[in-house]
């Protein structure tokens, strides 16, 4: 038995009381977490470490940054600088220790069987086409695993294929994309969210066709290119150069935190920096001590395939929460899948600790559909043919420079009164006056509709706006602009075709459930008469 001492007498604190066991520290008291030094709020352990988990500290306490989201759902690159730097709230400060290397034998017999499995069960997935020796056909195989790897990032492997085929079909290489607008890729990407990395994706392309040395080929190159971070570097770098440099997403993350049988939070600095090696050790010569577990793990002829095939154990048997350890080909070497079987109450999932998500910020907006007519239309009674009204986001911020139907942010829940006080206002930039230029035909409310970021719950209220221009006032197809705002008219058979991002979609696709259940006004009226001439 080892008690932890040399604690002073005026210090608050827990004095831990552990047992040696499988060669770790073990617990016996199941609040305490992977401290030596205590809060005493039990609430803060729980969300530190689970119960009776391999203590792990160090002399050094650093900061937690939320650094690399994982794939499938969890998975990040550094394309948001904002995220790096903030920080961690929903958990302790952990103190980790230095954790055991992978020995060579041990890294060789990991790569031996990883590798096997991968051949025999990779999923066959369009952006995984063999490499080839020819420096062209090279540029275009990075490409299309730069399309694939960004597109993958917080997106499902299932809901990436069908958009990665289409992208490829449009611009099938860098050269092609870089000769796209910002708009023609919002478009394409519609319905992937996050559409900063598109913005990034198309800005990188620009830059790498106006260079003169064609596609970088090293993780340290790679870097220079807006939005490609460590992550994307490496996996670029590795699957279409065979740079044997590490990839950590947060498949390879919970991989190699159960193979260590790491429990400290997967996201604190001290806990990345254990598994991905520092920044001045990434690039260049990868020798296997110069990184940390990840980089000792790479296999230095395969290390494409070696990279990939730790993602793929990661997303389909090494899983968040019920990992099938009887088909995993590196179970042998698994820490955490040994202590499993000891006597303690210990499960696989308890590694690495889960860590708490931040609440969402709840926001409310109105959403005004407007749909106007020319004189002409009303009277051809062509009323189902009139023109909608779409405004350009800002080109910073949620969302920048997509297309979506006139709202006012609220400051909270309001009354219908003040939402149609807020957006008359808003209506008023597009040269909307019903007291000067056009008439309201019909106005009403369409019901709430739900939207949830990640880090939002926005709750939109919805009206259909029927507008009718008066005479001598004509609607423009073209794209109008002023200081503050751009917007435009279509019709809706464009807006049916339109790339229209989530939200947009389900506010449009409400409205024409709303619309396709009021029958058309000018049969109404033709009823009404043939009623009175019978009578």
């Amino acid at each position: 038995m080892v008690a932890v001492g040399g604690i002073p007498s005026n210090s608050k604190c827990v004095v831990l009381v552990l047992q040696v066991e499988d060669g770790c520290f073990m617990p016996l008291n199941p609040i305490c977490g992977g401290k030596t030094t205590l809060n005493p709020n039990p609430k803060l352990q729980a969300a530190a470490t689970p119960p009776f988990s391999p203590l792990q500290h160090s002399s050094r306490s650093l900061s937690m940054d939320d650094e690399n989201e994982a794939r499938n759902g969890s998975r990040g690159d550094d394309y948001s600088e904002k995220k790096k730097k903030r920080k961690q709230r929903t958990a302790p400060e952990i103190e980790v220790m230095d954790i055991e290397d992978f020995g060579p034998d041990e890294s060789r017999k990991i790569r031996a069987s990883l590798l096997e499995w991968y051949d025999l069960n990779k999923r066959d997935l369009p952006w995984r086409t063999p490499s080839t020796a020819t420096h062209e056909d090279g540029d275009n195989r990075a490409y299309g695993v730069w399309v694939s790897e960004v597109m993958l990032q917080q997106t499902r492997v299932e809901t990436v294929i069908d958009y990665y085929n289409r992208w490829m079909k449009k611009w099938p290489t860098l050269h092609h994309l870089s000769l796209a607008s910002l708009e023609e890729v919002n478009e394409m990407w519609a319905g992937l969210g996050y559409y900063r990395r598109a913005r990034f994706l198309l800005e990188g392309a620009k830059m790498i066709a106006e260079g003169k040395y064609g596609f970088p080929r090293t993780a340290s190159a790679l870097w220079e290119v807006p939005g490609i971070g460590n992550y994307t570097a490496g996996a670029i770098a590795s699957i279409a150069f065979k740079e044997a440099v590490p990839v950590v997403d947060g498949n390879v993350v919970r991989v190699i935190a159960r193979l260590k049988a790491i429990s400290s939070n997967p996201k604190h600095s001290a806990t990345i920096k254990n598994i991905w090696p520092p920044k001045e050790n990434f690039y260049g010569s990868y020798p296997e001590s110069s990184g940390r577990l990840a980089g000792q793990l790479v296999d230095p002829c395969k290390p494409g395939d070696f990279n990939q095939a730790l993602m793929e154990l990661g997303a389909t048997i090494c899983t968040p929460l019920n990992p099938r350890c009887c088909a995993c080909p590196v179970s042998g070497q698994c820490s955490a899948l040994s202590i499993s079987k000891s006597p303690r109450s210990i499960s696989v999932t308890h590694y690495p600790v889960k860590v708490v998500k931040a609440k969402k910020r709840l926001d409310f907006s109105a959403v005004s559909v407007v749909k106007i007519f020319e004189d002409r239309d009303i009277s051809k009674g062509s009323q189902h043919n009139g023109r909608f009204l779409l405004v350009k986001r800002p080109n910073e911020g949620l969302l920048a420079g997509l297309w979506e139907f006139p709202s006012v942010l609220l400051d909270r829940e309001t009354d219908g009164a003040t939402r149609r006080t807020a957006i008359d206002l808003f209506l008023k930039s597009f040269k909307l006056h019903t007291k000067e230029n056009c008439r309201i035909v019909s106005r009403e409310d369409v019901g709430e509709c739900v939207h949830v970021f990640s880090h939002i719950h926005l709750t939109m209220y919805v009206e259909l706006l029927v507008l009718q221009l008066k005479g001598g006032f004509e609607i423009s197809d073209e794209k109008e602009e002023q200081e503050t705002v751009t917007w435009k008219w279509i019709d809706g058979e464009a807006l049916s075709s339109m790339g229209l991002t989530s939200g947009v979609r389900k506010v449009y696709n409400m409205i024409q459930k709303k619309v396709a259940l009021k029958p058309h006004p000018r049969q109404n009226k033709k009823k009404k008469s043939k009623k009175l001439k019978d009578s």
